[in-house]
């Protein structure tokens, strides 16, 4: 069953994130993972919710998607992303 991280990031700082943008692809694949959505125009429909820039990720499973996240290869651009503003994560599955 296929699993989505989604993500809403405020960048504060953009040369690090550009940083973050270039190493984190290759981590996504290896773990099976790719872009649904990476940036892009959105526009809220219902709600408060006011994203700033949302990333949608698709895994194979939950269990893939958790482990890209914990992977040692991921740790470095997450503490780059980290340092480069603020972001909102959740990890959900999907369904089949």
């Amino acid at each position: 069953m296929p699993a989505y991280v989604i993500a809403d990031v405020t960048v504060t700082d953009p040369a690090t994130m550009e940083e973050y943008r270039k190493q984190v692809p290759a981590t996504i694949a290896k773990y099976g993972g790719r872009y649904l959505v990476r940036g892009g125009a959105h526009e809220a429909l219902e709600g408060e919710w006011k994203p700033n820039r949302l990333v949608i990720l698709e895994f194979p499973t939950l269990a893939q998607a958790r482990r890209w996240y914990d992977c040692e290869e991921y740790k470095g651009p997450r503490a780059l992303r980290m340092k480069a503003g603020r972001t909102n994560m959740v990890i959900v599955e999907g369904m089949a």
